[in-house]
Order: structure tokens, then sequence, then C-alpha cells
């Protein structure tokens, strides 16, 4: 199995990693989260360097479907800020991805070159007020009209909805009793009247604001129905779809960039940090915590790149992508937090990214399906018993 760790998965981490030096410096990471903004223009100076390519059909200029090169981009983008590889995601993962999956032939014609060049972002609306693992039972209310679709209804935890160009929103477009079987994604442009956002706020992942988006008579073309008429109602197997297992690498490969940063800083700052007359890197309790931190930093690594290359490979990967997000997601919280203690209090200043870290790593595995869902998952596909 070949994890990556080829020349040209060192020739792409190299590339980031020299961009990330050039046009994304601790400082702008520093900013972005501080005003909960990141500019736009990152990602089109992230599709010059080709890494939009990565989820992008061949016959729309793309490089294919590439899991492993994009699981890699977006941890290193994410050991300089989660912001701009949330801004990565947008485009190549909640865009492209899904587009290239599961839309028709004239969306991803619409879609797929703007995706490409970095001109066009995509949200997601899935979860509501009352609606986050259970995302059966979402209220959003969508009626057809002719060639027109009419929604009504609230999204929360709606990221970078403020500045993306579109949101895949899924809607209840039958009747609530069908429950798997009344339910469609739906194209919603953030311009279009009747639709409002709401900033939310939170303590970490800042530079994508989270919003809530209120939907009163908000006008669609069915032409923006993902799939078209074939998967109106069918949403519920779009969110199941191929694009599921890529999705669920996300999460655990943001955790991964912020869990490699932190353990950089706490290696670096423990040479540097002297007490008692020496380096606290000689203090047998710190070796040993940083000893930990890098074991399990390679368990995590090992544990997503193999769950990535199963899917790069079209392998069964159901378990595979739900054990990665569980436990790298756990694992690079629990990274994060010994590394801030090796920092002692400068972990919890500001001025040091590390009181970053931590609240970036605090979600990771709360987000994209969360930990106790992901052991739902594993249990139900490995089979064990209910009763």
């Amino acid at each position: 199995m070949d994890f990556g760790d080829n020349e040209d998965i060192a020739a792409l981490r190299d590339l980031l990693q020299r961009f990330i030096v050039r046009e994304a410096t601790p400082e702008m990471a520093a900013r972005w989260d501080r005003e909960d903004h990141i500019e736009r223009e990152m990602l089109v100076k992230l599709a010059g360097l080709g890494v939009c390519a990565l989820t992008v059909p061949q016959e729309f200029g793309g490089m294919g479907r590439r899991v492993i090169e994009t699981v890699v981009t977006i941890v290193e983008l994410a050991k300089r800020s989660t912001a701009l590889a949330g801004l990565y995601i947008m485009n190549a993962c909640y865009g492209s991805l899904n587009l290239a999956s599961e839309g028709t032939d004239e969306q991803k014609q619409r879609f797929l070159p703007r995706l490409l060049s970095g001109e066009t972002l995509f949200a997601y609306g899935l979860s509501e007020p009352d609606v986050g693992a259970d995302l059966s039972s979402v209220t959003t209310r969508a009626e057809r009209r002719g060639d027109t679709v009419v929604i009504n209804g609230r999204k929360r935890w709606c990221a970078g909805a403020n500045f993306a160009d579109h949101i895949l929103m899924l809607v209840r477009s039958g009747e609530a009793e069908a429950r798997y079987r009344n339910l469609s994604i739906v194209l919603v442009p953030t311009d279009a009247p009747g639709l409002t956002l709401e900033p939310a706020g939170a303590m970490g992942v800042r530079g994508i604001p989270v919003n809530d988006v209120l939907l009163d008579e908000v006008e669609v073309p069915f032409a923006n129905v993902l799939g078209g008429e074939a998967k109106w109602n069918e949403g519920w197997s779009l969110l199941a779809g191929p694009a599921l297992e890529i999705e669920k690498l996300e999460t655990p490969a943001l955790a991964l960039g912020v869990a490699e940063a932190a353990v950089a800083e706490a290696w670096e700052y423990s040479q540097q940090r002297r007490q008692f007359g020496a380096a606290i890197c000689t203090i047998q309790s710190i070796r040993h915590m940083l000893s930990d931190v890098q074991t399990k930093l390679q368990a995590c690594r090992l544990m997503l790149m193999s769950a990535a290359w199963k899917v790069d490979q079209g392998l069964p990967s159901a378990v595979d992508t739900s054990m990665a997000k569980l436990f790298v997601s756990d694992t690079a919280r629990d990274i994060v937090l010994t590394c801030q203690q090796v920092l002692g209090a400068y972990g919890y200043a500001h001025g040091f990214a590390m009181e970053r870290y931590v609240r970036d790593a605090l979600v990771m595995p709360i987000w994209g399906g969360s930990s106790a869902i992901q052991k739902n998952n594993i249990a139900n596909l490995m089979r064990l018993p209910r009763k």
C-alpha cells in the first residue's frame, strides 16, 4: 500500500510548504482568526498551484479524483490555518467532488470550470437549529412549482455562507412520513431574494464564519436541484453517495494538520525555554510528553492515509473512513492539549499560535459526524448484533 510517501506526494508537500511561506504568513493566519475572515483571493492563488484540479474530472481540465493528494493538501494548509484549508475544502470538496459525482451534465458544464479556476465557492447547508446528526429530520421545506423550487426554513452552522456563491442545501421536498424518500439537495445562490444570513460565531476554526441561513419564499430554478429530475426526492442517496467517504476524511485531515503544527511548536519551544538552568526538553516529564505526541501523530498519519488509499483504490472503505474520523479527530485533540501543557502559561496566551490550535482542535470530534456517530457507524458496518 502506498500511503502517499512517494516522489509526487513529496513534490506536492514541497509546493504547498513553499506557497505557505510565501503567501500565508503566521501573521496572516493570526489575523484571519482574529477577524474571522479570510480573503477569497487566497483560493485563486491556490488554484494557481493546481490543487483545485485534484477533484475535477479530466474532461474539464482537472486531474480526476485524487484522494490522497487532496487529503495531503488539506493537512498541509491546516498546519498554517484551518481557514485556508477550509477555503480549499469549500471549493475542491463541497463543490467539485459533489458536482463531479452527482451533478447533471449541465451542472458540471456550468460549475466545474469555475471551481477549477478558484472562482466559485460552495457552502454546506445541512444542519438546522433542531437537526444535527439526524439529517433525515430536516424541516426546511422545498416545494416544486413548475420549473421553480420555492424554499422556506432555517439552516444552521453554514460555514462560509457569507462569501460562498452557492449553498448545497438539504431540503424536505416530499411528505414528512416518507423520511428517507422525501429529501433533495438544491444549489441555492447566496444572493437569492428572500435569503438572509445571520452570523453565529464560534470559538475556533475562525476565518470561515459560521452562519444561520433564513429562507423566506426563496425561488431557485429546478435546474439547480443536484442531480436534476432523477434525484428529486433522492437526496438521502446523495448524502450517502460516493463523495461521503472522502468527506469523512476532510475533518481528520484538518485535525492532523492542526496537531502537526502544535507538535512542531511544542518541540521547538521545549528547546528554547529554559528553567532551572537548562532547556525544558531535558526534563524527563517533558520528554515523555513530546515522545507521546510524536507517536500518536504517526498513528494518526498512518490511519488517515490508509483510509485515503482505500478510497483512492475504490476498495470498501466505509469502516476505515469512520475509524479515521473517530481516531484522528479524538487523538489530535489530545495531542494539542498535551502540547499546550508543554508551553505552560504561554500555551494559553495571545501571541502564541498554540491557543488557536487548542480552539481549533476542540471541534474536530464534533464536526463531520461526531465521534459517537462514528462509533455507531463502525459497530453497524461491522455487523455487531443489536440484540
